[in-house]
């Protein structure tokens, strides 16, 4: 009898168990009546932190905070580095992820919505060493030191376009602009998009006039990979988003798109 009563609990528990990992987390999130959004906060015009009010603004933040208003929910915005912006969706520290660049390697462990805009890359430098560089090729050098950040996109490139150039991989809160605003490094490399902002807000800084910005990539949304509930969810929302012009709006309101 005991032997049958343990079975059951068993029984019962791996049933639990079974339902619970069954259930997307589309239905958590209606449930608990929050959408939670892993986002950086250093990438502008993307995620922007504001660290006195620990406040977040920009063109992901808008983009979330529809999201959560179109399902009837609140958003909660958890801190999250480019480190390990993949490895907290996986672990359910946060349900979705703010913009993060597509690529093969996230891909083996989250699951990835729709795209809904594109950048490119572009090497950024201070003004004064406009004359030294003005092509790729001029950045890759034994003598040039390139920065990147640790966890992102450009950690990868920086050592596929410059092999011959000294790499210097700062982590977060540090970012590699800073680098190069310090005299630390000779140059980084962004997003185009992001390359615009900064040389707006440093005056020091320049994007190298090279003849076309390399690796043009598609963003979108970090998800949980095996939640196709969710992601089948998000994906319906951008679909219908874009037929609308939202992220065409948000893309103009933020700097990503030229005006109307």
């Amino acid at each position: 009898m005991k032997l049958l009563k343990s079975l059951a609990t068993v029984a019962a528990i791996a049933v639990c168990s079974v339902q619970a990992h069954a259930q997307s987390t589309l239905q958590t999130i209606l449930s608990d009546g929050v959408l939670k959004v892993g986002t950086t906060g250093d990438w502008n015009p993307m995620s922007m932190r504001n660290p006195a009010t620990n406040s977040y603004e920009g063109y992901d933040i808008d983009v979330m905070t529809q999201l959560a208003a179109d399902m009837g929910v609140e958003v909660e915005f958890v801190a999250t580095d480019w480190g390990t912006l993949v490895s907290g969706v996986t672990a359910g520290q946060y349900n979705i992820t703010g913009s993060a660049s597509v690529s093969p390697s996230r891909a083996r462990a989250a699951g990835y919505s729709n795209s809904y805009f594109s950048l490119a890359t572009v090497p950024l430098v201070l003004g004064e060493n406009a004359e030294r560089f003005q092509t790729w090729d001029d950045l890759n050098a034994s003598d040039v030191i390139v920065a990147a950040t640790l966890g992102t996109t450009q950690e990868t490139q920086v050592k596929e376009f410059f092999p011959d150039a000294e790499h210097r991989i700062v982590e977060s809160p540090a970012r590699d602009y800073q680098e190069v605003l310090s005299g630390r490094a000779d140059a980084h490399i962004t997003s185009n998009v992001e390359a615009n902002t900064l040389v707006a807000q440093f005056d020091q800084l320049m994007i190298v006039p090279v003849e076309r910005p390399r690796a043009p990539t598609p963003i979108a949304m970090l998800l949980p990979q095996a939640d196709q509930v969710w992601i089948n969810y998000v994906n319906t929302w951008i679909t219908l988003k874009q037929e609308q012009g939202f992220f065409e709006e948000l893309g103009r309101k933020w700097g990503l798109l030229p005006p109307a």
